[in-house]
């Protein structure tokens, strides 16, 4: 029932071997032959590397993460400061189109709101929130990105 355990814990569990008796597979590994170096290093040849936790790996992990998140949270910001200053910036009789694609030309504004004129001929007017604005445009156009 020992395959399952780490090599160290297995040959601590193992019991002695008899002189005469044939060593285990755990035993076999840490008696150096002759070609091979001794495992600890006893002839000046250098140890390998004993599986573990390697902290480069995780100041890697570390600085990848910051960059991916540099990456995805600075064009946002950007894109949300160009918009809050879009929505500072209106105007009466700026014409715009909502982000449920009305268009409409700007009649009255208030703090958190604005009253939208659709309709010339029948002077049909309608409120908006201000966040509802999704781009200004310039002759019935969008206006174009700058970036």
């Amino acid at each position: 029932m020992s395959w399952y355990l780490h090599p160290t814990l297995a040959q601590q569990d193992a019991p002695p071997s008899a002189p005469g008796e044939q060593p285990t597979g755990n035993q076999q590994q840490q008696q150096p032959t002759e070609g091979q170096p001794a495992p600890n290093g006893e002839d000046g040849a250098p140890q390998q590397p004993q599986p573990g936790f390697d902290p480069s790996f995780l100041i890697v992990m570390v600085v990848l993460l910051i960059g991916f998140y540099l990456l995805v949270s600075l064009p946002q910001r950007k894109e949300r400061k160009r918009r809050q200053e879009m929505l500072n910036n209106l105007k009466k009789g700026d014409k715009i189109q909502t982000v449920g694609g009305i268009l409409g030309t700007v009649v009255d504004l208030r703090e958190h709101e604005l009253v939208v004129k659709v309709d010339e001929s029948n002077n049909v007017r309608m409120r908006f929130s201000r966040s509802s604005v999704q781009s200004v445009l310039e002759d019935g156009k969008p206006a174009q990105n700058e970036s």
